[in-house]
């Protein structure tokens, strides 16, 4: 934080103002001091520039044992706390230290990041402190789990500008100064700067839209894709817990909102990154027993419902991802099926799982009973897949009947709001439950009624302890991402389907802002009516997205919500594990993906306008395309996918409906 009254005293906040924020650059103007702010960044190495006003003092202070959220109340589940800090001014150039912290949203072990300062001008004085207390000259402070920093003065005459290198590691603040000599071994602002920007042109140059797109498709799309590819971290080499010459990834949070899209879209753009992702994933579990479905601060943690590890092994299995070890993924999919992670349950592997494993699903006596059946069921799919393509039939017979298991809570006879058959609490005896019991008052039990809209969270439940996790029975009880037709059946088949999702949408049901629902809007392509599932689409994405800086529905969930636009912009949908995706009515008018293969994919859509937005036709490389699917082959084979547009929808994709599940 850049100051410039006398070195007397800590706390140095300012109101900001002028705030501008570009890809790879950031400025301020802190208003206490006028002192204007430029930041960039390489991957492990930020570059400050701060600018005083002529004539005034030039004053630094470095707090490393400042962390976000350190002034909530510390019984919140979730705040972080600040374990320890130590900083060193280790020469009138450099300062070093680091900061150890616990808690946050993963409620992981401690963690520490180191860190190495450099500066382009010697320091004139400093001082430390511990705690609130000042020590002028005395250049460290060790770490006795108290609150460190530093205090640095440069000056008043000279320059008017300070340039500062701060290198960080995991490892140790040798790594951090190393990290600066290899990242950015000069003083050139503007050099790193343009050499980020590079990096990310890149990465985004992946696909291009058509020139003709509007300002906002571009801000959107182009956000999307940067969004997306922002986690999990790359932190190979930066591993304090092992060593190992795999790659090595972090900050998953969480699989759980990334595998429908996220995953799927990097696969795409990016699949040697994804295929490092995917060895990350397998390194974790020999190391620490378990796949994760969130890890950040090097500690896996926070699974929201399944394991869903298994769907992003399974997806770049289908899809043909080279450089992964299959048969190692399915060893540790099975351990997440068969063996119960014991402790914490939110850590790592499945809760319950000795309820789903005897009873084919997860009673009352178990939190988010509802969603994690549902999940789990899918992970078994996935698990079957992997199986049966390394001839593992024995296990490929058990998982594709438990892929099943999400019937064992379907209560058939259940209507609500016109629709029949919901996802709902039944208890280990098998007795559906209509009511559940929250409280005890006295000697008197009390109860709420449970029904396909019940939110329990936070009048009956803790975020945690319900039976649908951030969200409804008529979301969920739709989220079977592998036996859809199994679903028009028990909903009575296509007509009564058709007319249970035009509910879900019309009385605002359905939850664009959260992830269970992401493949939904695509649910008519199974009942024959993929122009529905068009159009649906695009009204979603009219109502809740847009080029603003509150563009997206929500939270993003590490570029989930991002990469769902980004998909249906271009007119295609991942069904995540699997090895197609869904084609619908693009809202632009052309997206050309530069594969790291070197054949191009192009999506034309001919005659795209206000008034035709429906899919008259499609050719693929020239021949006629009648489904309303791709499989991922012919996408990675390159070539063209053209749309004719109309305005009135016709029979494409009402006969050869998506594949069904194994």
């Amino acid at each position: 934080m850049p100051f410039t009254d006398d070195m007397d005293v800590i706390d140095q906040r300012s109101f900001r103002l002028n705030e501008v924020a570009k890809l790879g650059y950031y400025s301020v103007t802190l208003t206490k001091h006028q002192v204007k702010v430029e930041i960039t960044t390489t991957h492990k190495v930020s570059f400050f520039r701060f600018t005083y006003q002529p004539g005034s003092k030039k004053d630094l202070k470095i707090d490393p044992g400042f962390l976000l959220g350190e002034h909530q109340v510390t019984a919140y589940p979730e705040a972080q706390q600040l374990v320890g800090s130590e900083i060193e001014v280790v020469s009138e150039t450099e300062v070093k230290g680091y900061s150890r912290v616990r808690g946050g949203w993963n409620n992981g072990a401690a963690y520490t990041i180191y860190f190495y300062a450099e500066f382009d001008r010697p320091l004139n004085s400093f001082t430390t402190w511990k705690n609130d207390k000042l020590f002028p000259n005395i250049s460290n402070q060790a770490d006795y789990g108290e609150k460190t920093g530093a205090l640095l003065y440069f000056g008043i005459t000279g320059s008017n500008t300070i340039n500062v290198k701060i290198g960080i590691s995991y490892i140790s603040t040798l790594r951090a100064k190393q990290n600066i000599a290899k990242e950015i071994p000069d003083w050139n602002f503007e050099q790193t700067l343009s050499q980020n920007r590079e990096t990310w042109e890149t990465m985004l140059n992946r696909i291009d839209i058509d020139p003709k797109s509007t300002v906002d498709q571009k801000v959107m799309f182009y956000t999307a894709l940067y969004h997306t590819m922002l986690m999990p971290v790359d932190r190979t080499g930066e591993n304090p817990l092992w060593t190992t010459d795999q790659p090595y990834y972090d900050d998953f949070s969480a699989i759980w909102d990334t595998f429908r899209s996220s995953s799927p879209l990097i696969m795409l753009i990016a699949p040697s990154r994804q295929t490092a992702i995917a060895n990350a994933l397998l390194n974790i579990y020999q190391h620490d027993g378990y796949l994760p479905d969130a890890r950040s601060g090097n500690y896996n943690g926070r699974t929201q419902g399944g394991s869903h590890a298994e769907v992003v092994l399974a997806d770049a299995y289908v899809k043909g991802l080279p450089g992964i070890d299959y048969k190692l993924a399915l060893e540790a999919m099975l351990k997440d099926a068969n063996v119960p992670p014991g402790g914490n349950e939110e850590k790592e592997g499945r809760g319950g799982l000795s309820d789903y494993n005897s009873l084919g699903y997860l009673s009352s006596n178990f939190a988010r009973a509802g969603n994690r059946t549902v999940d789990y069921a899918y992970d078994d799919y996935c698990i079957a897949e992997l199986a049966k393509g390394l001839n593992r039939m024995p296990e490929y017979k058990r998982f594709i009947k438990q892929a099943d298991n999400w019937q064992n809570l379907w209560r058939s006879s259940y209507k609500h709001h016109g629709a029949q058959g919901f996802i709902l609490p039944k208890d280990a005896a098998g007795h559906w439950l209509d009511s559940i019991p929250y409280s005890v008052t006295g000697n008197k039990v009390n109860y709420f009624t449970y029904t396909p809209l019940t939110h329990e969270y936070p009048k009956y439940a803790c975020w945690w302890c319900c039976f649908m996790y951030e969200g409804t029975s008529w979301e969920y009880s739709l989220s079977i991402p592998h036996d859809i037709p199994e679903v028009i059946k028990r909903s009575g088949g296509n007509a009564a389907f058709i007319a249970r999702l035009d509910t879900l949408f019309k009385n605002n049901y359905y939850h664009v802002g959260n992830e269970p629902s992401f493949l939904t809007p695509c649910l008519y392509h199974w009942a024959g009516r993929p122009d529905l599932s068009g159009q649906q689409v695009r009204q979603i994405i009219s109502k809740n997205y847009n080029s603003s800086a509150r563009g997206i529905p929500g939270n993003d969930d590490s570029g989930a919500m991002s990469s769902w636009l980004a998909f249906h912009l271009m007119g295609f949908y991942p069904n995540a594990g699997q090895p197609y995706y869904l084609l619908h009515a693009p809202l632009l008018t052309g997206a050309t993906i530069h594969q790291e293969n070197g054949r191009d994919f192009k999506i034309i859509a001919k005659n795209l306008s206000s008034k035709n937005t429906y899919v008259k036709s499609v050719t693929l490389n020239g021949k006629p395309f009648k489904q309303a699917w791709i499989e991922h082959k012919d996408i990675v084979n390159g070539g063209e996918l053209i749309f004719e547009m109309d305005a009135q929808p016709s029979d494409w994709g009402t006969r050869l409906l998506p594949p069904l599940k194994l």
